[in-house]
């Protein structure tokens, strides 16, 4: 009897410790259920993108630079994307993705449960990771959100994120940004960069084998790009295959017949943008002023100034010029030669010597439409791999004699005239805590007393430091700013000679105001920046314009400076057969180390430089502007003016002409032998007749086509 009481005592003690466990059990399930659901309720609420977030989901997006015409020159990005709408996506493309990725994608409500549930099973029974069950609203969000992390946290947030994508965009949209999201390899995101990474061609001429190609990439988009790895892509390739078949995308007729066609794939050629000098100047424009952010992300469109075609004569130009340049040099000077090379940094020879190499070469070219200030044309160096420093507009160089003219623009405006008898002989010139400055012509010669226009024509140095002193250095400052000059000028008597550093652009830009009547127009290489919503952040269309000088003395220095290219230092212009209306000049810096030509037509002002851009290192004794900058000039000019019609610089009200003596600088009498027809702002023509030739008669040409050379240089062009 007490056996059977200690029994049943003892059964009812594990009966209570079962119960007990039970509802410890339980208990600990609920706590773990109230716990996890707070858990996922935060999460949820705190963690996960927010509403707002993913109805403005932004991917990243490449700026495009592009020429005035609308074609594309250069392109930035941290992610080489360009957005495609659902309709351009190709249907076939859309069916492969669901069929190999996500065959139940249409149904589910962003996580597929009973897909999870097979695949949870499938894994345990292989004891490993046989597959996933990641849906692609799933992968979108770890594409967007979150990171490829492989841990519990991810995945529910994953989960969740995904519940709330679907409760935010329909199931087309959401395959848009999978396919706009998606990293193919080498920095190509979404299908536009990808199928012209690929293919070479875009998204809506994608076939059933490029389809499959692109969808095999998903998986793994290094290990199973084509352009890594083409077997394991063929692999990959056949997989999707099989898979859409087995969709009954395919029937097994074109299934068979696709798994054996080769990998086929047309990747682009390597390219370089277009005009590197002038997009980057421009990419450094955006990034000061928008952010690296807005510059690489933004999507945004600009539209520059540059016109393509120009741009592309004009660096073939360059490069012809520079490139003869450079062989002239290694072809006259030793590699040891210590001016025209330099030691290359931590290299030697076999004999453990250094290794020199010659200094290079630059050149740069700036064109500029006189009607809105446009650059339409601009190189800043041989080649952007080889020396990224832009010449053109980065560099400040010494102008020699293309400075020049702003003096005579000086003169000009202060009541000079192009017929003032000026002494080209020597002068000394006693300069404070120097020794004394004798300065000398540029073929150490002297012609005495000469005009004016002869002055300039054939750029003779004392000419222009008599007027420099006459007018004063900061006189011709003021002018020269006035044009567009914004380097610091010194204002002592050597600027006549160019010796204070200058920008090329700079330069072009008041150079333009001669043909322009005196109005500056401020050169721009923007017209227009949008975002990616076409919304206009700059619009730079309207052309601003001032007036810096009277129509008449910028015309009469348009007509001085046609001397210089009819019979001047840029004559050689005309010898390459360029027979427009222009005027220029030519500039050389102190011992050949620059080389300048100034030029304009009615239409376009170009400028060109050519020298060392390291150290102040000569060309060559003889090796001046008139040599090699005018031909380069020149050659840019031809072709600029090809499709342009011919124009003449228009005359202004308040010109007069009158037959003058160029010994006496007074009206020409019927006993004077040097004759030109000379241009005058009204009211300061000369007024009384020749002292040296007196005569009661004025001077009357019988044929103006049988005139000396000096009349028709500047008469009949």
């Amino acid at each position: 009897m007490y056996a059977m009481t200690s029994i049943y005592a003892k059964g009812r003690t594990r009966r209570k410790r079962l119960r007990n466990s039970i509802i410890a059990l339980l208990s600990l399930i609920v706590i773990l259920f109230v716990v996890l659901t707070y858990r996922l309720v935060y999460i949820y609420q705190s963690e996960l993108p927010s509403f707002e977030q993913l109805h403005n989901i932004e991917p990243s997006l490449k700026t495009k630079i592009y020429d005035r015409n609308g074609i594309l020159l250069q392109e930035y990005f941290n992610e080489n994307r360009v957005l495609t709408p659902f309709k351009d996506i190709p249907p076939q493309l859309v069916d492969m993705l669901v069929a190999s990725e996500d065959r139940e994608f249409y149904d589910h409500w962003g996580i597929n449960v009973r897909r999870i549930f097979v695949v949870a099973a499938k894994n345990i029974i292989h004891w490993r990771i046989t597959a996933g069950a990641s849906t692609i609203t799933q992968q979108l969000s770890r594409m967007l959100f979150l990171t490829r992390k492989k841990t519990f946290d991810r995945k529910i947030k994953e989960a969740l994120t995904s519940i709330k994508l679907e409760r935010t965009y329909s199931k087309e949209e959401i395959i848009e940004m999978y396919f706009n999201q998606y990293y193919f390899s080498r920095g190509a995101y979404g299908l536009v960069a990808a199928s012209q990474l690929f293919f070479t061609k875009p998204v809506s001429d994608l076939n059933l084998n490029d389809c499959a190609i692109l969808i095999g990439v998903l998986k793994g988009p290094n290990i199973n790009s084509p352009l890594n790895n083409p077997d394991k892509s063929l692999q990959a390739r056949d997989r999707v295959l099989h898979s859409y078949y087995q969709w009954g995308g395919l029937t097994r007729q074109q299934y068979d017949s696709l798994k054996n066609e080769p990998l086929v794939i047309n990747p682009p050629e390597e390219k370089i943008g277009v005009a590197p000098y002038f997009t980057e100047t421009v990419r450094r424009y955006i990034l000061h002023k928008y952010g690296e952010d807005v510059l690489y992300s933004g999507g945004l469109k600009v539209y520059t100034s540059l016109e393509y075609g120009l741009q592309r004569v004009a660096e073939e130009a360059v490069a012809a010029k520079v490139d003869s340049l450079r062989r002239r040099i290694q072809s006259r000077y030793d590699i040891n030669d210590r001016n025209y090379t330099r030691v290359m940094v931590d290299t030697v020879d076999d004999l453990g010597k250094p290794i020199r190499e010659y200094k290079k070469v630059q050149g740069a070219l700036v064109a500029i439409d006189n009607a809105n200030g446009d650059v339409i044309a601009m190189v800043g160096g041989r080649s952007f791999e080889e020396n990224k420093w832009n010449c053109a507009v980065q560099a400040t160089l010494q102008p020699g004699s293309a400075f020049k003219p702003f003096i005579y623009t000086a003169c000009i405006d202060n009541g000079f005239h192009t017929t003032d008898i000026i002494d080209d002989n020597p002068i000394v010139l006693d300069i404070p805590g120097t020794k004394q400055w004798r300065p000398h012509n540029f073929d150490n010669k002297f012609k005495g007393p000469i005009t004016l226009r002869d002055g300039i024509r054939m750029s003779r140095n004392l000419i222009a430091i008599r007027l420099i002193l006459k007018i004063h250095p900061e006189q011709v400052i003021f002018y020269a700013k006035r044009m567009g000059i914004s380097t610091p000028l010194q204002p002592v008597a050597s600027l006549a000679l160019g010796t204070s550093g200058v920008k090329l652009i700079e330069m072009v830009s008041a150079f333009s105001t001669f043909p322009n009547k005196g109005i500056h127009i401020p050169y721009r290489y923007i017209h227009k920046i949008s975002d990616r919503y076409g919304r206009v952040l700059e619009d730079n269309s309207a052309v601003v314009k001032e007036e810096v000088l009277s129509a008449q003395t910028a015309y009469i220095m348009v007509d001085l400076m046609r001397s210089v290219i009819m019979n001047g230092t840029g004559v050689r212009s005309r010898w390459m057969g360029f027979t427009r209306p222009a005027g220029g000049k030519t500039g050389t810096s102190d011992n050949f180390c620059d080389n300048w030509f100034m030029g304009y037509t009615p239409q376009i002002t170009a400028g060109v430089w050519l020298g060392f851009s390291e150290g102040k290192t000569s060309l060559g004794r003889g090796q001046d502007g008139a040599r090699n900058g005018v031909p380069l000039w020149t050659r840019f000019m031809i072709a600029a003016h090809d499709s342009l019609p011919t124009l003449d610089f228009e005359e202004p009200d308040g010109i007069v002409h009158a037959d003058v003596c160029l010994e006496s600088g007074q009206l020409a009498t019927d006993r004077c032998v040097d004759v030109r027809n000379e241009i005058f702002i009204e009211g300061t023509e000369p007024t009384s007749t020749c002292s040296i030739h007196p005569s009661t008669g004025l001077y009357i040409p019988r044929d103006r086509d049988e005139v000396s050379d000096t009349t028709e240089d500047r008469r009949h062009f």
